[in-house]
């Protein structure tokens, strides 16, 4: 599992959960020349019936969103093992 790493102001950095398995919390990577997301488009998650955020050892939440189905339920945001947040822009 991984921990959020922090800022010199303790903000913690994104996470999300591990494809494989819906519930691990994950770094979310970013290229430090463009400061851009790494992702991986039209990559699919688990979502394994989760509807609250998963947290790291320190009790740091990952990323969630909500659902486009219903618009209320939440979903927490997938992350493979590279660090790429899974993305589908189609």
């Amino acid at each position: 599992m991984a921990e959020a790493k922090r800022d010199n102001n303790q903000v913690e950095v994104m996470m999300g959960v591990l494809n494989t398995d819906g519930t691990t919390p994950t770094r979310i990577y970013a290229d430090p020349n463009t400061a851009a997301i790494k992702v991986s488009d039209g990559s699919t998650g688990t979502n394994l019936g989760a509807t609250r955020a998963s947290r790291d050892n320190s009790g740091i939440p990952v990323l969630i969103a909500v659902s486009n189905t219903d618009g209320t339920t939440p979903i927490p945001l997938n992350v493979d093992s590279n660090g790429n947040l899974l993305i589908k822009s189609t």
